[in-house]
């Protein structure tokens, strides 16, 4: 399920910078942010899974 997760979000990364181009940078960057928030997150409920030995 986390796999189908990122790979949505990545998919919402490659949209959002191919609109990027016809976005004002109003709109782009904080998009961007809660992404790159989102992809943080992610990653350290990862890394604590894997340090406690949870699949």
């Amino acid at each position: 399920m986390t796999m189908i997760a990122l790979v949505a979000a990545l998919l919402l990364l490659g949209i959002m910078l191919g609109a990027v181009v016809q976005l004002p940078a109003a709109a782009s960057i904080p998009a961007a942010a809660v992404i790159g928030v989102w992809l943080i997150v992610f990653a350290v409920r990862e890394r604590r899974s894997t340090r406690f030995g949870r699949s």
